[in-house]
């Protein structure tokens, strides 16, 4: 039964609640399109390049959630200075992550998966790490729902490798509805030391 979810179910279930999302969540987009115009500019939809299943890199979409705000020197600020309190409120309740539905009905990812990071840690990780890319990245996965950024690299990693491992649609289930519970909570929105997740520099 798990290969069969693996292999046309868990696909098949993607493709439906994807399109039904960004069709019933259309009055959504367009409120937070012009929210997002108006606090923090344009573009409204940041694009990234991030590495999907087998390490094949895609272009993920989220809601801008930073200003472009940069130094004399024409350099970035550092996130802490670039996120607002309304950019922190929707990475706190996850409205910046609506955009990869579109994602998700493309085929780039799945609704429950580990999450997609920067292309650059690929040469990073190490074999046993690579395995989180056996499948495709999700929208949400078993490390968001224990402990999302408050946790380190390595235990995002060993719970990301244990999902590849234990695919099923009761797992699916459970890491899907558990995410509303996190999202309510705003748990693990933040490191210890940073806004956001520290860069991963290897194990």
């Amino acid at each position: 039964m798990g290969y069969v979810y693996r292999g046309f179910f868990k696909r098949l279930i993607d493709i439906v609640c994807s399109f039904l999302g960004l069709l019933l969540l259309l009055p959504v987009f367009l409120l937070l399109f012009a929210l997002v115009g108006i606090k923090l500019g344009s573009p409204v939809i940041f694009s990234q390049e991030r590495p999907g299943r087998d390490g094949k890199v895609f272009r993920m979409y989220k809601l801008r959630s930073m200003t472009n705000a940069k130094d004399t020197n024409g350099e970035l600020l550092p996130d802490s200075e670039r996120l607002t309190p309304f950019g922190r409120m929707l990475r706190a309740t996850s409205l910046d992550e609506l955009p990869e539905l579109w994602n998700i009905l493309k085929g780039d990812m799945s609704l429950v998966g580990p999450r997609p990071l920067l292309v650059q840690y690929l040469p990073l990780y190490s074999a046993e790490q690579m395995r989180r890319h056996d499948v495709k990245p999700g929208l949400t996965g078993h490390a968001q729902v224990n402990g999302r950024n408050a946790i380190t690299w390595e235990e995002k990693f060993v719970l990301d490798c244990w999902y590849v491992d234990n695919i099923s649609l009761w797992l699916d289930m459970k890491i899907f509805f558990s995410t509303f519970k996190s999202v309510f909570r705003r748990s693990g929105i933040s490191s210890s030391t940073s806004d956001t997740m520290e860069f991963f520099t290897g194990s």
